[in-house]
C-alpha cells in the first residue's frame, strides 16, 4: 500500500489516494468523502489509460522518447490532480510546488 501520509505532508496537498488499474479505490486520506475518492479513482484509472495511449502515439510519430508513462496532471483555475502510477493527489494550485509533488509521488509510487 502507498504511503499516503508522506503525500499529505507536501504543502498544498489536501487529499491523496491509491487506486487499482481498473479504477477501484484502494485507500485515501484527506478532506474528501469516500464517494468522492471512489469517483476520483475511476477517473484517474481512465485518464492513466488515455495518457499511456498518448505517450505511445507521441513516441511513434515524433521519434522522441515518451514511454513509459510516468504520470500526468489535470489543472483547473484553483485545483489540480497529479498522478504517478496508481497514486494521486488533489492540490491547491496557489500553495503547491508541482516539482515537489511529482518528486513525492514518484517516491511513493516507486517510479
Amino acid at each position: 500500500m502507498a504511503n499516503l501520509d508522506r503525500l499529505m505532508q507536501v504543502k498544498g496537498v489536501w487529499a491523496a489516494g491509491e487506486f487499482s488499474p481498473d479504477g477501484k479505490l484502494i485507500a485515501y486520506k484527506g478532506n474528501i468523502s469516500e464517494e468522492h475518492a471512489a469517483m476520483a479513482a475511476k477517473m484517474c484509472a481512465a485518464n492513466t489509460l488515455m495518457a499511456e495511449m498518448q505517450t505511445e502515439g507521441y513516441t511513434a510519430f515524433s521519434g522522441q522518447e515518451w514511454v513509459p508513462l510516468i504520470g500526468w496532471a489535470l489543472s483547473g483555475p484553483k485545483y489540480s490532480v497529479c498522478v504517478v502510477g496508481n497514486v494521486g493527489v488533489f492540490v491547491k494550485n496557489d500553495e503547491v510546488s508541482f516539482n515537489e509533488v511529482f518528486k513525492a509521488l514518484r517516491e511513493v509510487a516507486g517510479k
